[in-house]
């Protein structure tokens, strides 16, 4: 009985413990207009695209860029097929 209380311990545990998570966007900068496509690490917590959205706009509006739309959230095993179409905006910011 105590063995399959701790496995149902551990297994709770480790449900509630959340991958990394990532997101695609596409910003622009006006004067001139500038598009860009990137990639960047966002909270567990923001691993859906309304919550990626909130937490990526200030750090794009930071650096001078607006956030168009967060394209999508994935884990670290997006990361590989999206490195090359981010380019220098790859996990920036």
């Amino acid at each position: 009985m105590k063995q399959l209380i701790l496995i149902c311990a551990f297994i709770a545990i480790a449900g509630t413990a959340q991958a990394e998570c990532y997101a695609d966007y596409k910003a622009k900068r006006d004067n001139p207009l500038q598009l860009q496509y990137g990639v960047a690490k966002v909270s567990d917590g923001a691993c859906s695209k309304q919550k990626a959205a909130r937490e990526l706009a200030p750090r794009l509006r930071a650096a001078g860029w607006t956030l168009l739309t967060v394209v999508s959230t994935f884990g670290p095993e997006g990361l590989a097929q999206r490195k090359a179409s981010a380019g220098p905006f790859f996990l920036r910011y």
